[in-house]
């Protein structure tokens, strides 16, 4: 019997060249599909935790006839000195986090740092959005307290103010659910920002009493130079290059935000300033541009 020998024949040098070119070709061009895909999973997260946090208010004005919580709201604090609670860890009881607004009160911890559990830093998921990469696993790197990647709008809930009774004020809504007089799906109560902006050294901190730094849009100068609202979103910029006075976050193309409606839109960059500013102030009695 004869056996034939055949020569097996290799891959050339130019041939496995041209091979890896057409994967990173591939690769290239399958990329930016991923990422968009990705994006638009992390948009879609972002805006569930909006609704879950409209939900959220819609209930606590259920349960407090038809009172939306200020920005400084009496509650629970732990802390005798300071008998109120900031708007977010206000609405913890409505998002289904009783047992951390209960714990974190009870350890004092509403007024400074948020790890009143077992001595641990809460972190709340539905506060994040995928998109913020600024913080480190929820918490603010200069500080190590937990953070929000949302801040409420000051135009909604904190344009008035009540004493607490031992000398400090809280600062509280005009309005209620029922009377906001632009009506609940052209206002806007709760905006995308960048957890954490290190220029600034600033966290946005949820459960920080007083100094929580989860509003937007206040400023002391406000009755001399008008709102921020003019202040349209900064969209695509990174969170080094941010800037507390505005809203941003880590969506390439868009900023979400919640309606009082308890819905959430993305707003990009085609919305102007004016229609901005409109959006944003409860009572000013005007319509909505075509941009919005």
């Amino acid at each position: 019997m004869i056996r034939v020998l055949r020569k097996i024949r290799g891959f050339t040098l130019i041939e496995l060249l041209v091979v890896i070119a057409i994967i990173a070709i591939l690769i290239g061009l399958l990329l930016p599909a991923v990422q968009k895909v990705r994006e638009a999973a992390a948009r879609m997260s972002c805006s569930n935790n909006l609704k879950q946090l409209g939900t959220a208010l819609h209930n606590y004005a259920s349960a407090n006839q038809d009172k939306v919580p200020g920005g400084m709201t009496g509650g629970l604090s732990g802390n005798p000195q300071y008998a109120s609670s900031p708007f977010f860890f206000t609405l913890l009881p409505f998002l289904e986090q009783d047992n951390v607004y209960r714990a974190v009160s009870q350890s004092g911890a509403s007024w400074g740092n948020s790890g009143g559990v077992n001595g641990q830093t809460v972190v709340i998921k539905a506060f994040l959005c995928p998109s913020d990469s600024s913080h480190n696993q929820g918490l603010g790197p200069n500080t190590g307290w937990s953070i929000s990647s949302y801040s409420r709008n000051t135009y909604m809930f904190d344009q008035a103010s009540q004493p607490s009774g031992n000398g400090h004020q809280y600062t509280v809504s005009k309005y209620t659910i029922g009377n906001i007089p632009d009506g609940t799906s052209n206002t806007v109560g709760v905006v995308e920002r960048y957890a954490y902006l290190s220029n600034y050294g600033w966290s946005s901190l949820w459960s920080h009493h007083g100094q929580e730094r989860n509003h937007w849009g206040y400023s002391q100068w406000a009755p001399v130079f008008g709102p921020w609202g003019i202040n349209l979103p900064q969209i695509g910029l990174k969170s080094n290059a941010a800037h507390p006075y505005y809203p941003n976050g880590g969506h390439p193309t868009t900023n979400m935000v919640l309606l009082m409606d308890g819905s959430a839109r993305g707003v990009t960059g085609g919305v102007n300033g004016t229609t901005w500013n409109y959006a944003i102030q409860p009572d000013d009695g005007q319509v909505l541009g075509a941009n919005w």
